[in-house]
């Protein structure tokens, strides 16, 4: 856990009210100061007054704003005594013959023409998630969620934020144009308990009329927002370097399981052709890949919510299975083995697909699930080919010890769970960076492990001890500067030159050895050396700050010279070349500015059904 309290305690309020996506990062909310008062008592009180019924529902979300949040009636337009609701709030969707129209709007202080917030107040008791059945006003428009409609509103508006209230609960949506949505849901009842201190302080931190109108800009609730979102960057580059470490897990996993079975699992490979070691290196990127791949998947809800699914073989419940393993018998970790063959079946299952009951997953193919792309991963020969319905007998001894290890590094970031919902697809493509352009090697004698840049990250570059301890003393510094950009000098240089042997050689390095290997790997290791794949390839993390306003001053005048309403064929005419391309941020921050651009051609020439 962190040490600095600020952190700890936005920490605290966010871990109990578990959002969905990202909304606000406990690091930009301490750096703007932000600080939740837990004295609320009073604040509390005034809210169950606001409350009525049983199940206790807020009837009037006007005087919710000026008795709770301290608003005036200026701060809501729509409601009794505010400005009237602009018109041009309200967006037309001519295809599904519907239009979304907010209930109240929070202007901009600083902007006449600008809005902090939309609200959406539906009736009490309406599921803000569940479409619903068509009825009422919405029996001929767009069958959608309220959750849906307003996420849809604020990214046509180009309102930053808005609130969804049905009496029993209000939410704090953020859906920014061309980024995933998150949201905050607070339960009216559950704020006015004691326990719901923390959350009714965080409320009134976020919405006061105090953060909304009169704090300085920067420390308003649409720059929290931005900056939270810019703080997204540093998860994802720290997260991207956590899933390096768990790829070397998988490489020790390894090769202990093959030991274990006497070499039966590896040799084949490694004893082979000068390609095998590339085969076990692709076989266990690709597994990180799959990890990845299925953990976005399920914090966007795109695989299976069936109880058989989340309980039996989804990653996330896997790995609060194998964290309360750790909790009550963290030593007997590395000797138990059901983690991996379940890892196993759900890859088949994501391959293959199933249905059973509620339970319907289709099959997707392709070589990513693809049990013959690795045989290995399964305990298999190489070249072989998988049977549906086998049992996986064979399947390598990987510790449920190194599959926590794997999973807590790609689920764990400062002690806190880590939205993959709230990722980015080019953040996903920074995880990919970290892990590629590696080979691996056996080692045919001792061997260290020396952090450097020098490859454009931080990875371990690792030096024959042999050939290093075979050159005269002047020349072995040399040798690290040269091929792991490590400068070594004082005393430390000074013990480099008369080191005789390997222990001699690791102590005069001391804290220039990797944390991952803090002594020398014994002749027989595998270990992953860099290479310069990367830098050939062009595979580098750009970030959406860099990549958007680029590709919009690229394409606007090209579709400024199709005309004034270009038609949905003259937008899918349009050919983009990205001659670099690397890691594709460019060209998935065009899709998002022509799939905008397709939309608006859509709804002004009738839609889908001309095309």
């Amino acid at each position: 856990m962190p040490s600095d309290p600020a952190l700890r305690a936005h920490q605290e309020w966010l871990g109990y009210i578990q959002p969905v996506g990202l909304v606000v990062s406990p690091a930009a909310l301490v750096a703007a100061g932000c600080v939740p008062d837990r004295n609320v008592s009073a604040q509390q009180e005034t809210l169950r007054g606001l409350l009525s019924g049983n199940p206790p529902r807020l009837p009037d979300f006007p005087s919710f704003a000026r008795e709770f949040l301290g608003w005036q009636e200026s701060d809501l337009a729509g409601a009794p005594g505010g400005p009237p609701l602009p018109e041009s709030l309200s967006v037309a969707l001519p295809n599904e013959h519907d239009t979304l129209r907010p209930t109240f709007a929070v202007p901009d202080p600083d902007a006449a023409d600008r809005f902090l917030l939309l609200v959406s107040a539906i009736p009490p008791g309406t599921s803000l998630d569940d479409a619903g059945p068509r009825s009422g006003d919405h029996a001929d428009g767009w069958h959608a969620s309220p959750q849906a409609r307003l996420e849809r509103l604020l990214r046509e508006t180009g309102v930053p934020a808005g609130l969804l209230v049905n009496g029993s609960a209000l939410r704090l949506v953020a859906a920014p144009k061309g980024e995933s949505a998150g949201w905050l849901h607070f339960d009216f009842a559950a704020l006015c308990e004691v326990a719901g201190r923390p959350l009714c302080s965080a409320l009134l931190m976020l919405l006061s009329a105090e953060r909304l109108f009169t704090l300085p800009t920067a420390e308003r609730l649409p720059a929290l927002l931005r900056e939270s979102r810019k703080y997204q960057n540093l998860v994802s580059t720290r997260l991207a370097g956590q899933v390096l470490d768990a790829l070397h897990e998988l490489v020790r996993g390894f090769q202990a399981a093959d030991e274990a079975a006497g070499g039966a699992v590896l040799r084949d490979l490694l004893d082979g052709d000068d390609h095998g070691s590339d085969e076990v290196y692709g076989g266990l990127l690709s597994t990180l890949l799959r990890l990845v791949f299925v953990l976005y998947a399920e914090d966007r809800g795109l695989v299976s919510s069936d109880p058989v699914y989340v309980e039996h073989y989804s990653v996330g419940g896997l790995f609060a299975r194998l964290r309360d393993d750790a909790a009550l018998y963290p030593d007997t970790m590395d000797q138990r083995f059901g983690a991996w063959p379940r890892l196993l079946t759900l890859f088949r299952l994501l391959h293959d697909g199933a249905a059973h009951g509620g339970l319907s997953i289709p099959a997707r193919h392709g070589r990513l699930f693809s049990p013959d792309a690795y045989p290995f991963l399964e305990g298999r020969p190489r070249r072989s080919r998988a049977v549906a319905g086998e049992r996986l007998a064979n399947a390598p001894r990987v510790s449920d010890g190194v599959v926590h290890r794997v999973l807590e590094n790609l689920l764990v970031l400062d002690g806190e769970r880590i939205s993959y919902r709230a990722l980015d697809v080019e953040q996903i493509g920074s995880v990919y960076e970290a892990i590629m352009g590696f080979t691996l090697r056996v080692a045919s004698g001792p061997v260290v492990a020396v952090p450097s840049r020098k490859k454009g990250s931080a990875v371990d570059v690792h030096l024959d001890v042999a050939a290093l301890l075979a050159l005269p003393g002047a020349d072995r510094a040399r040798r690290l500067k040269d091929e792991a950009d490590c400068d070594v000098a004082g005393e430390a240089l000074a013990a480099l030159k008369a080191a005789k042997c390997p222990d001699d050689l690791a102590s005069a390095l001391g804290r220039k050895l990797s944390k991952r290997t803090p002594r020398p790997l014994p002749a027989g290791s595998l270990y992953l050396q860099p290479t310069e794949e990367r830098r050939r390839s062009g595979s580098h993390y750009t970030p959406r700050s860099l990549t958007e306003p680029i590709v919009r001053t690229t394409l606007e005048p090209v579709l400024a010279a199709l005309g004034n309403s270009p038609t949905p064929e003259q937008v899918l005419a349009l050919k983009v070349c990205d001659p670099a391309m690397g890691s594709g941020a460019f060209l998935v921050e065009a899709c998002r500015f022509l799939g905008d651009a397709l939309l608006r051609a859509w709804d002004a020439h009738g839609g889908l059904s001309e095309i």
